[in-house]
C-alpha cells in the first residue's frame, strides 16, 4: 500500500496529550482521581449543558452500568435495534434482562418509531436507540412513545458526541446516555466511556457500580465491578475535550463537500432539527458493497469501512430469527467513506474521483 493511503479513521493525538499523560505519571496518582473527577465536570459542561457524567473504563461499561443502575434485570425486556455493534444488545444481556430488536428506518439507520411500538409487552421495562454515524435517533418520538407506556428510554450515544436533536444534545433524552472514548471516535481518552444522567440516584448507583460497589473504602453497598477510568485515561480525555468541537465542525465541512460532489451513491441525509457530528459518512451501495470497497483500497488507496455487515440478531452469540427487512439492507449496502478531521482538500478531491469513477463503472 502506497504512504498516500487515505485510511478510514485516524486517532489524533499530539503533544498535549502526551505531555497530560507524562504530568499524571510524574504525580503518581496514576488510577481514579482529581484527572476523572476533573474529567467528568468539564464533558458535561461542554458536552451535556451540564448533565452529570460518571466516567468508566469503555463505552461497553457504560451501558451495562447505565442499565443495571436504571433498575434493568432477569425478566425484563429491552427494545435495541440490530443494527449496531453487538455492545448494544450484549450489555441488555449481561443484565439478565432479553434484548429484543426491532427494526431501523433507512434515512438515518434509527429506530423505526411504529415497529418499537408494536414489539412492546408487559415485561417491555426500556428503549435503548442508538444515535448512529453521529446522527440523533428520533429521540423526541421515542421519548414521547416510552413516556405513554410507561417505560424508559436509554442512549447508546457512542458515536454522538456533540450531536443534537432541536437544540437538545444527546445523552439528555432518556435516563442515562452513554459515549464511547475507544481512538476511533470523534474524540478519546485512550480507551473509556462516559455515562450521562440527571436521576441522582442513578448517578449515584453508578458510581457505586463501578467501583467495587462502595463508595467508602470496605464498605461495600452493593455487588459491583472494577469498572474505574484511570488519571492517564482522563488526562488524554481532558486535552480531547477542549478540541472535539472544532474537529466536529471539520467532520461537517468534510461530509458537505463529500455530499456537493459525490454522483450516484446514496449520501447520508440528515433530519429536520438534527445536528450530525459524521462519525462515520456512510454511503449505501445497492449491488457488489464489498467489490466497491476493494476498488476504492486497490485502484485508488482509499480505505473505507463496513459497520455493520451482520446484524445482531444473526449473530452466533444470539441466533435469532426476527423478520428486519431494513436492517438486512442497510447491512448489505453501507459503506463509511472517510470524514476524519486529518483529511486536506486534496484527500476529499481524491476520495471524490475515486467514488465517483467506480460507482460509474458500477464496481
Amino acid at each position: 500500500m502506497s504512504k498516500d493511503f487515505i485510511p478510514a479513521a485516524r486517532p489524533i493525538v499530539g503533544e498535549e496529550e502526551r505531555r497530560a499523560v507524562d504530568a499524571v505519571l510524574v504525580s503518581g496518582m496514576l488510577a481514579q482521581g482529581a484527572e476523572v473527577a476533573s474529567f467528568e465536570q468539564e464533558f458535561s459542561d461542554v458536552l451535556l449543558d451540564g448533565r452529570a457524567s460518571v466516567a468508566v473504563n469503555s463505552g461497553t461499561s457504560g451501558l451495562h452500568l447505565g442499565l443495571l443502575a436504571a433498575g434493568i434485570g432477569a425478566g425484563d425486556e429491552v427494545i435495541v435495534p440490530s443494527f449496531t455493534f453487538a455492545a448494544t444488545g450484549n450489555s441488555v444481556a449481561l443484565t439478565g434482562a432479553t434484548p429484543v430488536f426491532a427494526d431501523i428506518e433507512l434515512d438515518h439507520y434509527g429506530l423505526d418509531v411504529d415497529h418499537v411500538a408494536s414489539l412492546i409487552t408487559e415485561k417491555t421495562k426500556g428503549i435503548m436507540p442508538v444515535h448512529l454515524y453521529g446522527h440523533p435517533f428520533a429521540a423526541d418520538k421515542l421519548k414521547a412513545l416510552a413516556d405513554e407506556r410507561g417505560i424508559a428510554l436509554f442512549e447508546d450515544a457512542a458515536q454522538a458526541h456533540g450531536a443534537s436533536l432541536h437544540g437538545q444534545k444527546v445523552g439528555t433524552f432518556g435516563t442515562f446516555g452513554v459515549f464511547s472514548l475507544y481512538p476511533t471516535k470523534n474524540m478519546t481518552s485512550g480507551e473509556g466511556g462516559m455515562v450521562s444522567t440527571a436521576d441522582p440516584e442513578v448517578e449515584r448507583r453508578l458510581r457505586l457500580l463501578r467501583n467495587q460497589g462502595m463508595e467508602k473504602q470496605y464498605e461495600n453497598e452493593l455487588v459491583g465491578f472494577n469498572a474505574r477510568m484511570t488519571n492517564l485515561h482522563a488526562a488524554i480525555g481532558r486535552v480531547q475535550l477542549t478540541k472535539v468541537e472544532g474537529w466536529t465542525k471539520t467532520r461537517q465541512s468534510n461530509a458537505a463537500y463529500l455530499t456537493e460532489n459525490l454522483q450516484n451513491v446514496a449520501t447520508p441525509a440528515v433530519a429536520d432539527g438534527a445536528v450530525h457530528v459524521y462519525h462515520q459518512y456512510t454511503i449505501r451501495v445497492p449491488e457488489d458493497r464489498d467489490g466497491f470497497a476493494r476498488a476504492l483500497r486497490e485502484q485508488y488507496d482509499i480505505g473505507s469501512g463496513v459497520y455493520y455487515p451482520v446484524p445482531n440478531h444473526r449473530l452466533p452469540s444470539f441466533n435469532r430469527t426476527e423478520d428486519l427487512p431494513n436492517t438486512e439492507i442497510a447491512a448489505a449496502q453501507v459503506l463509511s467513506l472517510p470524514v476524519h478531521p486529518s483529511l486536506d482538500a486534496e484527500d476529499l478531491d481524491r476520495i471524490v474521483t475515486a467514488v465517483n469513477a467506480v460507482a460509474a463503472a458500477g464496481a
